[in-house]
């Protein structure tokens, strides 16, 4: 499976099987929760936490989540676009079924991604933090990939709205579904 046909979200049932067997496993292995971090695996995810008597989450969705709390317009911030259709439409799927209004704004942050592929991370972060005055107009900011999650506090130190990642947003959630238990 390609990048980028994986990130337009096309799966093979035989994925998805592979996806359920690995969270069977950490699930036989001990573990309290399970956070797949590739959104391009929702599928699979999705039949995983169907079947697993554990938490199991996608990665966006406890930012998503705190992003519909905040409601309004949410703005994202990316830098591997062909991630973006997917991850626009698990949001909008998110907010219909929560009846929630908030809208979504995405910036592709160039470089970004190149910057990130190079190990410069200071680079990736700081274009990241200066692409937050694009979306000051927005409610919050979002980092739509775990790799951005460098950049939260650059991007924070440049805006005076709220900025979510999807790693920071994902323990929070996991955390208390796991207390809930």
């Amino acid at each position: 499976l390609t990048a980028d046909r994986a990130a337009a979200g096309a799966q093979t049932p035989a994925l998805s099987k592979r996806m359920v067997d690995l969270a069977r496993y950490a699930a036989g292995s001990g573990a309290d929760g399970i956070l797949f971090t590739c959104s391009a695996f929702g599928e699979g995810i999705e039949l995983a936490a169907q079947q697993l008597s554990i938490p199991v989450l996608k990665p966006n969705e406890a930012m998503f989540d705190a992003a519909l709390a905040i409601g309004g317009r949410i703005g994202m911030l990316a830098t591997f676009e062909p991630a973006v259709a997917s991850m626009e439409e698990e949001f909008r799927t998110m907010a219909q079924a929560a009846g929630s209004e908030a809208t979504l704004e995405t910036v592709i942050v160039p470089g970004g991604r190149a910057a990130l592929m190079a190990n410069d991370l200071a680079t990736h972060d700081q274009l990241i933090a200066r692409a937050t005055a694009g979306l000051d107009h927005c409610d919050a900011i979002l980092l739509a990939h775990f790799s951005m999650a460098t950049a939260e506090s650059a991007a924070q130190s440049h805006t005076r709205r709220p900025v979510l990642s999807a790693p920071a947003s994902a323990v929070v959630k996991l955390k208390a579904m796991i207390g809930e238990r």
